[in-house]
């Protein structure tokens, strides 16, 4: 029987891959609608043949790595589960210590450490992919490092978690999910506080911007917009990408705009303070707020979800599994895989929250700039950087877009224009 669950599990994640390879590579239609074309949203228009070639073929390949990935995550803890491979863990664990909580660290560094070896080929094809089709400047060293940050972080950060978490299992079989969730509420707020100055500045450099002039343009237009700004962080991104971002992170005191010294060099002036208001609107319109409430709410559902299913899977094939209790700790990869397959499923929602949260940036930057030749040309810049799909399949856009697409956000800005000029 566990034979044959390992053999359904990894033919079930072969088909689902060839399924979106077919969907990507044969069925997709990425062409642009007749009314678009020769617009400003064209890619023709703004990309050579060559760009456009290859923005197509990175494109697919990576969004077929996309959801190769995630589905990958719960084959490695399904099968960890079903070849006793966590029950291993627990007895190495034991053997080691006599301690509780160091067993629990050293179940969690076998767990990880196997994890990350499982994962670790699909992330660096997509890191070769990048570096071939040149979005990406990074050097192998430099981004094995990161690999190895993201290791330690999410150890790190687990390491905090389990425990607690296999804590309040036992002592609470029926509310550990809502007793979880809520400890979780300060400790999401107190991570959100330290990401912009602990955690952001493990993987590259920040400093105030460089470019006075500038700073004193963006500051003038965050005044307008009544935020109490002092400073804007550029991060030192042209070693690693070629990519152009900007992003607001953190809250309270520690809250940050931060653009990449790529966006500044290659983005005129006009082409910044559109993307700067694009970002001040998050501020203003509190969207980081909304959120963190957001995800509050949906961590709340998804560990009641994790608690009933664990329990269902337990009750059903807690033999195969080599489960008895979930409160033991071999039932772990059981909850992240759990876990995991919620937040997958959600995607599509959080995305679509996240996209009206952008839409209304982007209308909010045009108002208060009310440049769209420089909005526009921002955006056909970025997508030249990253050599990005203008028009993505249906599936992509709901699973990896958590903003519009180009042709939505220029042809919005397009109407923008239209509307403007004939007044």
């Amino acid at each position: 029987m566990v034979r044959k669950m390992g053999v359904y599990a990894v033919l079930g994640y072969v088909l689902y891959g060839l399924f979106f390879y077919w969907y990507l590579f044969y069925f997709a239609d990425t062409k642009l609608p007749f009314e678009y074309e020769g617009s400003k949203a064209d890619p023709s228009t703004f990309f050579n043949g060559r760009e456009l070639m290859l923005s197509e073929e990175y494109s697919k390949i990576r969004n077929l790595l996309f959801f190769l990935a995630t589905p990958l995550e719960w084959l490695f803890y399904f099968l960890i589960l079903l070849f006793g491979f966590s029950r291993a863990f627990k007895r190495w664990a034991e053997s080691s210590s006599k301690y509780k909580l160091l067993q629990t660290a050293i179940y969690l560094i076998w767990l990880s450490f196997f994890a990350f070896l499982a994962t670790f080929p699909i992330s660096y094809i997509s890191y070769s992919l990048a570096k071939t089709y040149n979005v990406s400047t990074q050097t192998f060293p430099s981004w094995m490092k990161d690999e190895l940050i993201d290791f330690w972080i999410n150890y790190g950060t687990w390491l905090i978690i389990v425990p607690v978490l296999y804590w309040l299992m036992k002592k609470s079989k029926k509310r550990w999910w809502l007793y979880g969730w809520l400890l979780s509420i300060p400790f999401t707020l107190f991570m959100m506080f330290l990401q912009p100055v602990v955690i952001d500045p493990l993987y590259n450099d920040f400093y105030p911007l460089k470019n006075k002039e500038l700073e004193t343009k963006i500051l003038t237009l965050a005044e307008k917009a009544q935020i109490p700004a002092k400073h804007v962080f550029e991060v030192n991104m042209a070693d690693k990408t070629n990519s152009l971002n900007a992003y607001v992170t953190g809250i309270g005191s520690n809250a940050r705009i931060v653009l990449w010294d790529t966006t500044l060099n290659k983005l005129t002036d006009n082409q910044i303070l559109f993307i700067m208001a694009h970002e001040m609107c998050h501020y203003v319109e509190k969207h980081i707020y909304f959120g963190i409430g957001g995800y509050l709410l949906l961590s709340l559902l998804g560990l009641y979800f994790t608690y009933r299913l664990m329990n269902w899977a337990t009750r059903r094939w807690g033999k195969e599994l080599k489960i008895t209790d979930v409160r033991d700790i071999r039932s772990l990869p059981l909850f992240f895989m759990i876990l995991s397959i919620l937040l997958f499923a959600s995607s599509p929602l959080t995305n679509l929250a996240s996209r009206y949260q952008e839409t209304r940036a982007d209308r909010y930057a045009i108002n208060m700039t009310k440049n769209p030749e420089a909005a526009i040309t921002s955006f056909q810049e970025l997508t030249r950087s990253g050599l990005s799909q203008v028009k993505p399949p249906l599936l992509v856009k709901v699973f990896r877009y958590s903003h519009p697409s180009m042709l939505d956000r220029i042809s919005m800005l397009e109407e923008y224009e239209v509307e403007h000029r004939n007044k």
